[in-house]
């Protein structure tokens, strides 16, 4: 359940992320020479898409899918490159995503699918 329940929040975040980015360039700082520079319209859509993607898997998880605890970890770990990569742009809410999404892996590698507990 824990794992679920971040997964959404994350998830929303992510989408809340995006829709800034896509909708008000001048909201996410200005990079000068950064390797995965994008615009703030491109990370918009990276951020919203992935959102979407770990909301529906965090319902996944709530909901006892046995295909959004694999998918879980897998979009999980996907957010946690997104976001270090995302670093220079908003370093503090990316710290904190990571850490959610550190968690996330945490609570779904640890957790006994036949019993639902650790």
């Amino acid at each position: 359940m824990f794992a679920g329940v971040l997964l959404l929040v994350q998830g929303v975040l992510g989408m809340l992320q995006g829709i800034v980015g896509i909708a008000e360039d001048d909201v996410y700082g200005v990079l000068g020479n950064y390797v995965f520079k994008f615009n703030t319209t491109a990370w918009g859509w990276i951020h919203l898409v992935l959102g979407l993607l770990l909301a529906l898997i965090g319902w996944g998880i709530l909901r006892g899918a046995s295909w959004a605890r694999a998918s879980g970890v897998a979009l999980a770990s996907l957010a946690v490159i997104v976001n270090f990569v995302w670093l220079p742009y908003q370093p503090v809410w990316g710290f904190i995503s990571i850490a959610i999404g550190v968690f996330v892996i945490w609570a779904l590698c640890t957790a006994d699918p036949t019993t639902g507990t650790r």
